[in-house]
């Protein structure tokens, strides 16, 4: 399967979060896994990006051990996540003007963030990979001013805001953990921001693409050089606020400069030092590194 023949194909049959439509009937979490691509309906439905049977501490735990958090540290916050729930692909998990309780830790699958619109498609603002939290805001808004949907099948652990709040005060390396995501998440947003703005889209994509690589290293589930990419290249347009057709155009020169190929929902990193070139790539921002004791 070429990107032309597979991640170039509509999913407007699919009930999407992103585009707005209304869901189906039925919860919007599920205790079971939800069901892979059914063959012969004529639509595309993307499958799970990690194992569903991983122990989903180790996400967290690898998280936690980059970051710094010690050992006791890291068994208290595990301890105190309420419940693990499994979404389906294309839901909203974090709902405009929700009031949350709790914080979600994404621990399988991708998700985005976007700003719903009335009369346009609304621009993807982030992605979320496993091992990053989806609503931090929350502990400190009351109510949440954006959308976060699910692109594919997600795990998610859920930890009340009381518990994690509890945590921050009395353990000093979850309170950085918070700090520094928070700290992350907007460095990045201002990496997007001048891709989006000031970056010619080849550059941009470059760099989007290089982030992307360097954030699934890190969440391990990139493979040598090559990661699972959920995104259509509508959604890929949309992080970089640029239409289908012209991100499109952009892949197709990253890929015909040997820098870049993607295959059967996979992106394979063919140049590494040429893609960082090209996109001026430190990835000092996504503070990656695992802290000094």
């Amino acid at each position: 399967m070429s990107m032309a023949d597979g991640e170039t194909r509509s999913r407007t049959n699919q009930p999407n979060a992103y585009d707005r439509r209304e869901p189906p009937p039925g919860p919007m979490y599920s205790s079971t896994p939800p069901r892979g691509p059914q063959p012969g309906n004529g639509k595309t439905v993307r499958g799970p990006i990690h194992a569903s049977g991983v122990d989903w501490t180790l996400t967290l735990r690898r998280k936690l051990d980059r970051s710094g958090v010690p050992a006791h540290e890291a068994d208290a916050l595990a301890a105190s996540v309420s419940r693990v729930v499994t979404v389906e692909a294309d839901r909203e998990i974090v709902r405009e003007d929700d009031e949350p309780a709790e914080c979600r830790l994404l621990l399988d699958g991708w998700t985005c963030r976007y700003i719903p619109l009335e009369t346009a498609r609304p621009q993807i603002l982030a992605l979320q990979l496993p091992g990053d939290f989806l609503d931090l805001q929350g502990l400190v808004r009351r109510r949440m001013e954006h959308v976060v949907a699910s692109l594919t099948p997600c795990r998610v652990a859920l930890i009340p805001h009381d518990a994690l709040r509890d945590l921050m005060e009395r353990r000093s390396g979850i309170g950085r953990l918070v700090h520094l995501e928070t700290a992350v998440e907007r460095a990045t947003a201002r990496r997007w921001l001048l891709n989006a703005a000031h970056r010619p889209a080849y550059e941009g994509f470059a760099h989007l693409i290089c982030e992307l690589f360097t954030r699934a290293a890190a969440a391990g589930i990139a493979e040598a050089s090559r990661f699972p990419m959920p995104l259509t290249q509508a959604e890929f347009g949309s992080a970089m606020g640029l239409t289908s057709v012209h991100a499109n155009r952009t892949l197709k020169r990253l890929r015909q400069a040997g820098l870049v190929s993607w295959r059967c929902r996979w992106m394979t990193i063919e140049d590494w030092d040429g893609l960082a070139e090209v996109a001026e790539f430190d990835p000092a921002y996504l503070q990656l590194e695992r802290p000094a004791p």
